[in-house]
């Protein structure tokens, strides 16, 4: 029989968030694998990353398996590609011995999820095996809970955009008529704030970090002064409004 690969997305940090269909997945499957930032020298880095610290709530440790990956890795395309190889030939090896194998990913495993790598590298490696998802809260929707920040209306439309692909991207998006969310922009939040200042969108706009865990930090994007945030910051700028109830029906 194929093995059984299942990218389960365990929401955006709190562990009260992972949905009861994740909760069941995890605990059914074999092995747990969580993704874990390489070192320098390219080894675990011995931190545990947010996907592991919440499935720690759920399954026993002896369960869960560390799997090095180049998450953030933009720049070294060889070191990158080495360790998606390394990290690939593992979770191969884990379904050679495992009739079903768990990948643990925070928010949803088909929203900019390092899951969609390893499931095309395990395509290649272990022809057969049989690809599953579970859908997990992404952290725009529990920034939109944490802050009131309403996401869509009526007929408006929702622009997703990762900053990592420019802030040039970001300003076109506010430029549209409906609301933007942004993902990955902490380390750009100078340029992120003036692409907001520009298009006149800093007035209704909100920005969150370690939603639902220690440290949490959610604000008016207005309160941007420039200096670098966590890079796992979203931020969500709502579509211009008349106040009207069902006024873009």
């Amino acid at each position: 029989m194929s093995s059984k690969l299942i990218g389960i997305g365990v929401g955006p940090g709190d562990p009260e968030l992972v949905t009861v269909k994740g909760v069941n997945a995890l605990r059914a499957a074999e092995v747990v694998v969580v993704p874990v930032m390489a070192a320098p020298d390219g080894k675990d880095g011995g931190e545990p990353g947010r996907a592991e610290a919440t499935v720690l709530h759920y399954v026993p440790e002896e369960k869960v398996v560390r799997v090095v990956f180049a998450l953030n890795e933009r720049t070294d395309r060889g070191r990158r590609e080495a360790a998606w190889d390394a990290a690939g030939t593992r979770v191969a090896e884990l379904l050679r011995r495992h009739a079903s194998v768990a990948f643990a990913t925070i928010g949803d495993p088909n929203v900019y999820s390092t899951f969609t790598y390893l499931a095309q590298t395990i395509g290649e490696l272990v022809p057969g095996t049989v690809v599953e998802t579970v859908p997990g809260i992404t952290a725009m929707q529990d920034l939109a809970a944490r802050s009131g920040a309403v996401l869509t209306e009526g007929t408006e439309p929702l622009t997703l955009v990762p900053v990592t692909a420019g802030a040039a991207v970001l300003k076109d998006a506010l430029n549209g008529p409906g609301t933007v969310v942004a993902y990955k922009f902490g380390r750009q939040a100078h340029e992120v704030a003036e692409a907001l200042r520009v298009t006149g969108r800093l007035a209704d706009a909100v920005w969150g970090s370690a939603l639902g865990l220690e440290g949490e930090s959610i604000r008016p994007a207005a309160d941007l002064d420039g200096e670098p945030l966590p890079y796992l910051s979203t931020l969500i700028a709502p579509a211009r409004r008349d106040g009207k109830r069902g006024g873009k029906l």
